[in-house]
């Protein structure tokens, strides 16, 4: 009997089986069993056309509805995102008095981040993306106003209970990306993940450079002025909230679903029982991958703001820097989904490691009191992380069945949460016994260490 193939260069197969016109979209196809099999015989069909005569790899109009209300909620979201990662660091400092703890804020709202996106996953399993999305969005929400409440007040525990659930946004802006591919033809994939990424960029920029103003307006308010930005954060949030629970309508991972099941009910062919060995090592690569490359750029980014502060730099220099940064983060997307599609994961993975390897040297490298250099090297962080989150989000899109996939999705973010949470607490430890250089070149040598680990996947896959 013949067999289906996919010529995808990371060895990934499409887990909803094959189309009907015999590919994944992306590469490969229906291999011909021997004359004597039943199906060896049979020419693979023409390409199939959708009711309005488009061809079965064009994105439905569903998709693309979905992916302008993912773009809306992705812009408000990373206001929110981005306005509490630049001063977290800071407020916590002032509060409790001492840099050695300056990374606690970041490990606590990954460690929020962790809880949400396993919540987030197993909620959108069962009732799909909308409610899931929309309650992480809400909870981070409550996180931020947690967080101004907690410096007027000058209560350091509710400054650690806020915190926590100030994370929940964090992780539901990430888990929006999978939202975006529910719908999309295989050969788009990377693309539609990468169109959800780019939109956080609009928001995440402006939110860093808006500290200064905010924290203005948080003193005329009688509020600290390091909380000002988490007022952002809030509304940014809320207002997030509310666009998915309104306008993602149909939820793209129930329609994916019922569509599925129509093709089944239609006598379709149905889709070959994957192979559970294979699928949960492509999980793992998929997992590492988005794990190291978190690990390091939360890790770095943590310290910036700390080690930029203790040569004298205003805090409206470290919000250019980490909008820089985050720029870099998001803004590139739509190249790696264009690599990812075109190259395919795994050789992305790898240009993510060596990205993520030389922004180490250079922030190493560069004088602390040089603000230009600083923004380079953070420029490249981000870069490689956008690098290494679109690619393992392909492959654990290409390696997990519809019926369990969001739930995966949302144990992998778990894991990819737990590192940022140990690499936030971790980083601040680092530069309090060996300085940021070290810390710097620590994180590109931990992301030097995914190449041996995809070249092995490669060679399994090769098997």
């Amino acid at each position: 009997m013949g067999r289906w193939t996919v010529g995808r260069s990371d060895g990934a197969t499409d887990p909803e089986g094959p189309t009907t016109d015999g590919s994944d979209g992306r590469s490969g196809g229906w291999t011909p069993g021997s004359p004597g099999s039943t199906l060896g015989s049979v020419a693979p069909p023409s390409p199939p056309v959708d009711e309005a005569g488009r061809p079965s790899g064009a994105d439905a109009p569903e998709q693309r509805r979905t992916l302008r209300v993912l773009v809306l909620a992705q812009v408000l979201s990373g206001a929110g995102l981005a306005a509490g990662i630049t001063v977290g660091a800071l407020l916590a400092q002032d509060m409790l008095g001492t840099t050695g703890l300056a990374g606690l804020p970041t490990a606590l709202f990954t460690a929020g981040a962790a809880g949400t996106a396993l919540l987030v996953g197993r909620v959108s399993q069962r009732r799909g993306r909308r409610p899931g999305l929309a309650l992480g969005y809400a909870a981070g929400a409550a996180g931020s106003a947690g967080v101004v409440v907690a410096a007027v007040a000058g209560s350091v525990p509710l400054l650690l209970l806020a915190l926590l659930v100030y994370g929940a946004g964090s992780a539901t802006n990430l888990q929006a990306r999978y939202a975006g591919a529910d719908l999309a033809a295989p050969p788009r994939r990377g693309r539609a993940v990468s169109t959800v990424l780019v939109a956080t960029t609009f928001g995440a920029v402006a939110g860093p450079n808006l500290v200064g103003p905010l924290g203005a307006l948080a003193r005329g308010w009688g509020i600290p002025e390091l909380a000002g930005p988490f007022l952002l954060s809030g509304a940014a949030y809320a207002a997030a909230a509310l666009v998915l629970g309104a306008l993602l309508r149909p939820d793209p991972l129930l329609l994916a679903r019922t569509r599925a099941e129509q093709r089944r009910a239609a006598g379709g062919a149905p889709p070959p029982d994957p192979d559970a060995a294979a699928v949960r090592r492509a999980v793992l690569l998929a997992g590492t991958v988005m794990v190291v490359t978190q690990l390091v750029m939360v890790a770095v980014m943590t310290m910036t703001p700390v080690h930029m502060q203790a040569h004298h730099h205003p805090v409206t220099a470290t919000g250019f820097v980490i909008a820089v940064h985050v720029g870099a983060m998001y803004l590139p997307s739509p190249l790696a989904g264009m690599l990812v599609d075109r190259v395919g994961a795994s050789r992305t993975a790898a240009l993510a490691a060596g990205v993520l390897l030389l922004a180490g040297v250079v922030l190493a490298a560069v004088p602390g009191a040089s603000v230009p250099g600083l923004a380079v090297g953070l420029g490249l962080l981000g870069l490689g992380w956008s690098l290494g989150l679109v690619a393992g989000t392909a492959m654990l899109g290409d390696a997990v069945p519809l019926a369990a996939r969001a739930r995966t999705q949302g144990a992998v973010d778990l894991a990819v949460a737990v590192a940022g949470a140990g690499a936030g607490l971790g980083s601040g430890l680092v530069v309090a016994w060996g300085g940021f250089p070290l810390l710097a070149l620590a994180g590109g040598a931990l992301a030097l260490a995914l190449l041996p680990v995809l070249a092995r996947g490669a060679r399994r896959t090769a098997v």
